[in-house]
């Protein structure tokens, strides 16, 4: 395992416990080369593989680390810890192998890590959303940001038993 700050193989385990109900495990790691502690986790892969077919009709194995990489550009800068990533990945993934045996469409995936992201930061969501949605210009921008600002309003406990 790399450190993710110093990039060297070198580390040693601190801390090793069950998550996610038993079905990962998750390790605090600290760094013998420039002793900053980092967390993994590990998942058995005991389900078949999905394959995500993409816009263009290509087929390719599905890789976990997209989701990732795509929720860290969207939270770049935002209040979010780096575990509650990795936790909305793990139930993307769940739902996903759930709901899908052996191919999955991108623009699904793209779709379950928007409506998780939309409930986490909106602000996020609305960076993900502009790349996932492919917005062609600011209109495209401003009515997804106002989509988000009419259902938080719905969702206020200030404007519930209202009649106005």
């Amino acid at each position: 395992m790399r450190c993710p700050y110093c990039n060297s193989k070198d580390n040693k385990v601190i801390d090793s416990r069950a998550a996610d109900g038993g079905d990962s495990i998750r390790r605090r790691r600290e760094c013998l080369k420039c002793a900053r502690r980092f967390t993994t986790r590990e998942h058995v892969e005991q389900r078949a593989r999905l394959v995500v077919i993409k816009k263009d009709g290509t087929r390719v194995p599905f890789d976990r680390q997209k989701i990732q990489t795509g929720l860290e550009k969207s939270c770049y800068k935002r209040p979010i810890a780096t575990e509650t990533l990795q936790e909305l990945v793990d139930r993307v993934e769940e739902e996903l192998h759930r709901k899908y045996e052996r191919e999955v469409e991108a623009i699904v995936i793209g779709k379950t890590v928007a409506e998780y992201l939309k409930q986490l930061d909106q602000i996020a969501y609305v960076r993900f959303a502009s790349v996932y949605k492919q917005f062609r210009d600011l209109d495209d921008f401003l009515a997804e940001v106002k989509e988000v600002l009419d259902t938080n309003k719905k969702d206020d406990p200030k404007n519930q038993g209202t009649l106005f």
